[in-house]
């Protein structure tokens, strides 16, 4: 079986860090990209927990390429992991990227395995994920489905697909302009949602660079494969975490297991799935409750009034 090179992105966090390298050492692939961020000078525990994860992911015991990208000091979320994928797919042409939170099946590095050499030069596949957030709702008569969404807790790419990232979003603010969204077909809501994410992240409000890759694929009219069962588990909720210091829903999801894979015909995002992520991953659904309960609000004070 054909085993790309996998990029490991690690920070401070030694359990984590071992549970998902054990998982990378039963992989064995023949190239191993490490990538860590440096310690913060804030917190004093850092110097220590960052030169334990270090020591983890040094032992490596079967056949393996091995290069490093590490910091000195610490870059924080945004910067550490746009600029140790900028290096990664610089050293390689593909990679499956694993943080060290997300805890992989053996069948996700099989599906990688399979899924990127098939689509190496379909332009218009961007992303693989691990990830499926469907709650048990198959989607389509294969292993997978294409999807406008780039979940990232365990995932692959190309470097032909991330030349197109620019993590500070310089053509936000005209793409905003024009109405673009619109371009996509997201209804009120979605674009509603999406234009604040961007604005953020653009503005650097937000620390992440996740929105960034999400808003590249959508501007290059790209689609992410999705499995149509759950091949990542995300295990890193915790007060020490990134973003995931709270448990989600979607924190802990088991893993689901692929026989055969069964590849689809169309390269075509599912609209039907798409529609589910934004309702349940992102919280449509309860931004839609609540427009309705103002607009009701809004509408009842409009009749009060009138009848005054």
């Amino acid at each position: 079986m054909y085993k790309p090179p996998v990029a490991f992105l690690v920070f401070n966090r030694p359990d984590c860090t071992r549970q998902v390298f054990e998982e990378i050492r039963r992989f064995k692939p023949t190239q191993l990209l490490i990538v860590a961020d440096g310690p913060r000078p804030s917190v004093p525990t850092d110097v220590d927990r960052c030169e334990a994860v270090r020591k983890i992911v040094a032992d490596i015991d079967w056949a393996c390429e091995v290069q490093h990208n590490f910091a000195e000091h610490n870059l924080g979320c945004k910067v550490r992991v746009s600029s140790g994928l900028d290096w990664a797919f610089s050293v390689v042409e593909e990679a499956i990227i694993l943080e060290d939170d997300c805890l992989p099946s053996e069948d996700f590095f099989r599906f990688c395995s399979e899924l990127l050499p098939r689509y190496r030069t379909e332009s218009k596949v961007m992303h693989i994920s691990g990830d499926n957030f469907q709650d048990g709702r198959i989607r389509g008569n294969g292993s997978y489905y294409f999807s406008r969404y780039t979940h990232v807790w365990g995932w692959a790419s190309w470097r032909r697909a991330w030349q197109h990232y620019d993590v500070s979003m310089s053509s936000w603010p005209e793409a905003r302009q024009r109405g673009w969204l619109r371009e996509l077909g997201l209804d009120r809501v979605e674009r509603e949602y999406w234009t604040g994410i961007f604005e953020r992240a653009h503005a650097g409000g937000i620390d992440t660079w996740d929105y960034q890759w999400l808003y590249t694929c959508w501007r290059e009219r790209g689609v992410a494969i999705q499995p149509n069962v759950n091949l990542v588990t995300n295990i890193g909720a915790s007060p020490d975490a990134t973003h995931t210091k709270e448990v989600s829903p979607l924190i802990g999801i088991p893993h689901g297991s692929l026989s055969r894979i069964v590849h689809r015909k169309r390269v075509r995002a599912d609209g039907k799935a798409d529609r589910y992520s934004f309702e349940v991953c992102y919280g449509g659904a309860a931004l839609r409750r609540e427009r309705s309960l103002l607009h009701r609000i809004k509408r009842r004070t409009w009749d009060q009034l009138s009848r005054k």
